[in-house]
């Protein structure tokens, strides 16, 4: 594919440690379970299979065939090494008691769970170059619930726009939440784009974040991509276009063979 050019900056060696990826995922466990039982009060999508329509459920072996891989996006993308640092550093802090639609965000993306649901599959690439990280997952919830939670998302822009988290060492980061147009993929989506900003060394530092969730019929899926260097909107649209193209070739054949 076409790359936009790169910003090479060089990060200060404190920071650069941030940027690298921890082999085995997140430390612990039990940070996690506090943030998913956090996220399960936000109002998203329910994790129970679509029944209305008739529609079964993707199977596991579908789901993970409907994930992109870094063949798709070709270099310098590759398998993840692990999950990236920065996801402790600037995603695992509260939002003020006031902004509580913006504390359920910031725990949906630590969580790893934008829509309220463990994935069904999962897959992580890493951007040699630049040091960014895509998540591409596959859901199963309810087509209506799915709906009500991407109308949820549309407002965070208007809700939080710029707000202060603080982290559980008390350090601040400067958050802002912008919407972000998606390509028009699928039957329903939303995509946002937010950063979040250390400003207590001397020169800032900025986490810059992808979101994109759609929906194709029955099923949705979600991404998120993002690093401390270049996040490449491009790159983005290209993968919720690669997995709305994957997920309906996959629910197609699955019809067919029932």
């Amino acid at each position: 594919m076409t790359r936009p050019p790169a910003a090479r900056t060089l990060l200060a060696s404190a920071l650069s440690a941030g940027a690298l990826l921890t082999v085995g995922g997140c430390s612990g466990a039990q940070p996690w379970a506090a943030r998913q039982a956090a996220v399960s009060a936000s109002p998203v999508a329910s994790a129970t299979p679509p029944s209305a329509t008739g529609v079964p459920a993707l199977t596991e072996a579908q789901a993970r065939s409907a994930l992109i891989t870094e063949a798709d996006l070709g270099e310098p993308w590759a398998p993840t090494q692990g999950t990236a640092t920065w996801r402790d550093a600037f995603l695992k802090a509260s939002a003020p008691a006031d902004r509580r639609d913006c504390g359920r965000l910031l725990d949906g993306l630590y969580a790893d769970e934008l829509l309220g649901a463990p994935a069904r599959a999962v897959t992580g690439l890493d951007d040699g170059d630049e040091g960014a990280q895509l998540r591409h997952q596959v859901t199963t919830q309810r087509a209506a619930d799915v709906d009500r939670t991407l109308a949820w998302l549309e407002t965070l822009p208007e809700k939080c726009g710029e707000f202060t988290a603080t982290t559980a060492g008390g350090v601040e980061r400067r958050v802002e939440v912008f919407d972000a147009e998606l390509p028009e993929v699928g039957d329903a989506r939303q995509g946002l784009r937010i950063t979040v900003t250390d400003d207590t060394d001397y020169e800032p530092v900025t986490l810059t974040l992808d979101v994109a969730a759609v929906r194709v019929g029955e099923d949705t899926f979600t991404l998120t991509h993002g690093g401390l260097g270049e996040v490449y909107m491009e790159v983005t649209h290209e993968a919720a276009e690669l997995g709305a193209e994957r997920l309906a070739e996959v629910r197609k054949q699955g019809r067919a063979l029932v």
